[in-house]
């Protein structure tokens, strides 16, 4: 590893998707960049079920080939259960243009190939650094590092970009934290060896399964390539307090209620700590400054139900990259409107299903048993990901989903 030098271009905090992309591309265009990571690579993360847009961020930063060549596990659409409900979305049979096919991945292999791939393309990468203040200047910004080793830097740049994921470090230390709008939820994750048995089970989708009683509760599957999964549920922070149940017996416990989940699972070996997150929905006041931006989750954090936070986060480095360079050429981006404006786009299109999802009318449209084959294609493509495409009637107008479960349920 090279040691950290005084004078960058850009400074980017935390080498996870946001950080990896925005890096490589800057990195492409000729630029001196630095990744500064907390902890060393590979690392356990969540959010492993990509979304099909994701490939086209990956394609645009030279990253889909080391990503397809590493045989994760393909991945073509959702499947949804609820009781003795089910439905599928296929994501090659959508309203948008695009990719229609992706891979569920094991984050602590797919982070460690974007990081890697980044620093051919010669980012510095340091592992072990924690960053612990922020103070801009009117000529650059400065970072103050401390590493594994107590040993401590100051480095300077003329931009820094935050993609510390939950770690929000900008958030945090230039005070930019605001409640989220959503309610605050808990969520309890493992990695098991799944031993699924049962040959209608579809290996390519990420499996979906509502709680039999409590709409609110709702479990993710997400197979793996080597016959192993991640496994999670997520129900309101409300139902764990006042409880001195383990992280493991939350999970087994819901995992024994919920019905065709737990048959398909009866074979599982648990192997795995259980890990838990707290409400993790977050916002900030604002997106940018004079010289820093927030990328994916250290931004806003909606929810996991749709696995979009890779997105999001692959989404906010192609702007934000773009808007660097043009502010280091000093042509004075204009960070609303080539940022923040477009990145919520996609932001607010998921809100709304998220909020759909947990108040019943998204369930409502996916069980339903009278859908639009149009329709559903125009959802399934802001299941794929594809949240920023204008064209869609759901992303043009979100809020015609309520329109459209009423319609459903009647």
């Amino acid at each position: 590893m090279t040691v950290l030098q005084g004078r960058y271009d850009v400074i980017v905090i935390g080498a996870g998707p946001s950080g990896a992309v925005a890096a490589t591309l800057l990195a492409k265009k000729g630029y001196r960049v630095v990744i500064l990571e907390r902890q060393h690579f590979p690392r356990f993360s969540i959010g492993e079920s990509l979304l099909p847009q994701s490939m086209e961020f990956l394609e645009k930063a030279g990253l889909l080939r080391a990503v397809v060549e590493a045989g994760f596990q393909y991945k073509n659409g959702a499947a949804f259960c609820r009781g003795e409900d089910y439905d599928q979305f296929d994501f090659r049979k959508k309203f948008s243009e695009g990719w229609g096919t992706t891979y569920q991945v094991q984050r602590s292999q797919f982070d460690k190939i974007l990081a890697d791939c980044a620093a051919q393309e010669g980012v510095e990468v340091h592992y072990g650094q924690t960053v612990t203040a922020i103070a801009e200047s009117a000529q650059h910004i400065s970072v103050d590092v401390r590493s594994d080793e107590d040993i401590e830097h100051r480095i300077t740049a003329d931009f820094l970009l935050d993609g510390s994921g939950f770690g929000r470090v900008l958030p945090r230390l230039l005070k930019l934290e605001k409640a989220s709008t959503l309610s605050s939820r808990a969520a309890f994750f493992t990695h098991i060896e799944d031993n699924i048995r049962d040959p209608r089970f579809d290996r390519n989708k990420i499996l979906i399964t509502v709680h039999p009683d409590n709409p609110e509760i709702w479990f993710w599957l997400i197979p793996f390539s080597n016959g192993r999964a991640s496994l999670g549920v997520v129900l309101p922070k409300t139902l764990t307090q006042e409880s001195d149940r383990s992280p493991q017996e939350y999970l087994s416990g819901a995992v024994a209620e919920s019905g065709q989940l737990s048959e398909l699972l009866h074979h599982a070996r648990f192997d795995t700590p259980v890990s838990r997150l707290d409400g993790y929905a977050s916002d900030v006041e604002r997106l940018y400054g004079d010289r820093y931006a927030l990328l994916g989750n250290a931004g806003e954090f909606l929810d996991p139900i749709f696995s979009s936070g890779v997105t999001i986060a692959l989404k906010s480095a192609m702007l934000a990259a773009e808007a660097v360079d043009r502010q280091l050429q000093g042509l004075s981006p204009d960070w609303q409107q080539e940022y923040t404006a477009p990145l919520q786009v996609g932001i607010n299109t998921f809100r709304v299903f998220v909020e759909g999802w947990y108040d019943g009318s998204l369930q409502d449209v996916i069980f339903s048993d009278n859908k639009n084959d149009r329709i559903k294609e125009m959802i399934s493509s802001v299941l794929a990901g594809y949240a920023w495409d204008r064209n869609n009637p759901y992303v043009n107008e979100p809020h015609r989903l309520a329109t459209l479960a009423k319609l459903c349920r009647s």
